[in-house]
């Protein structure tokens, strides 16, 4: 297969290419799209056998289930048995934007679609491309994040081409991601909503729109325990070698990853890390660095992310050691991105 490379210009937006784009996903076709959280890899969300092949594209195992993307609020409506006060709060505050909510499905949407659960996810995602993909298509747009199942999520096109050029139809080429995590999803059909993936929607503004949520213990991914949303079960975002997360406070992380290294480089490894700016003024030499941004600035950290994830990719190494941030706002996103990504392998301060 030949995967079809489209740029668009978000604040431009090229009729003819997006048409094309979306007579294709009307075809039964799977193709990747910018959103403002990640890459999403869609295919028509109420065709078994379009979803089937996002699977296979993924190698994504098929009790995880994925969101449906819709263009604008009311298209929501055929897909849920209802809505309930809370979630209409959440998608009157936060849609569009980077906000999932879980909701008890109708008939019209496949099996395969909620992993064979009774709910489904759904989002207005802010991205104008997206949008007007979902728009042109006319129907929701079933998509996970555009990479090889487990691997870091894409920001750019061009993460995307890496992981699935050949395996998919088409990849649209809109920029980079803005927020850099994937969607926060709560489960709504709870007495009091659950939360059960961080993301751009922070947990404070949750609460503060709320008053009150839960939050969803982590999965442990063992076998029979069926995940509500996305990302919940199986190891994801994971680098090219071995990585270990280091948890606690500043300075003190700093100076166990330092003592860590040393021990690896003196053994002969070849060493890399993910760091904060501060930290990485102390690295010694010979490690391979990728730098996520300063502590105190969780958005810049959570937009480069999966590109600090993604660098080992070409500068191999035999570990890596990769710095923990406060869980305040969006390091909550982060640090449940970067545990997942470490195997869950962590050292505490």
């Amino acid at each position: 297969m030949q995967t079809e490379y489209f740029i668009v210009d978000k604040n431009h937006l090229d009729k003819q290419t997006m048409q094309r784009a979306a007579e294709l996903l009307k075809r039964g076709k799977l193709v990747a799209f910018p959103t403002e959280t990640v890459y999403g890899l869609g295919a028509n969300g109420l065709d078994d056998q379009a979803v089937t092949k996002i699977y296979q594209a993924k190698g994504r195992p098929s009790d995880n289930p994925l969101i449906l993307h819709i263009a604008n609020q009311r298209e929501i409506i055929p897909l849920v048995t209802e809505i309930p006060a809370n979630a209409q709060v959440l998608m009157d505050k936060y849609w569009p934007g980077p906000l999932t909510v879980v909701l008890k499905r109708t008939v019209v949407v496949p099996d395969i679609v909620s992993g064979g659960l009774d709910t489904v996810a759904v989002r207005l995602p802010a991205n104008a491309i997206a949008r007007e993909l979902i728009a042109l298509a006319g129907m929701p747009i079933a998509a996970p994040s555009a990479n090889t199942s487990g691997r870091p999520s894409p920001t750019s096109a061009q993460a995307v081409l890496a992981d699935l050029d050949g395996r998919i139809d088409a990849i649209i080429d809109g920029g980079g991601c803005a927020i850099g995590v994937e969607s926060t999803v709560v489960d709504c059909t709870t007495p009091v909503p659950t939360l059960l993936r961080p993301g751009g929607i922070t947990l404070e503004m949750l609460m503060d729109t709320l008053g009150e949520i839960e939050i969803a213990p982590a999965l442990d991914g063992s076998p029979g325990c069926a995940p509500r949303s996305p990302g919940m079960k199986y190891t994801h975002y994971a680098p090219a070698a071995p990585m270990i997360l280091f948890e606690g406070t500043y300075p003190h992380i700093a100076d166990r990853i330092l003592q860590e290294i040393e021990v690896a480089l003196g053994a002969g490894r070849k060493v890399g890390a993910i760091v904060s700016k501060e930290t990485a003024q102390r690295l010694p030499t010979g490690v391979v660095s990728a730098v996520y941004g300063l502590r105190q600035h969780p958005m810049e950290i959570a937009a480069n992310l999966y590109t600090t994830l993604r660098s080992f990719d070409d500068s191999p190494v035999d570990i890596i050691y990769a710095e923990g941030i406060p869980e305040a706002g969006l390091g909550l996103a982060v640090m449940n991105r970067l545990r997942k990504a470490s195997g869950y392998r962590i050292i505490k301060e």
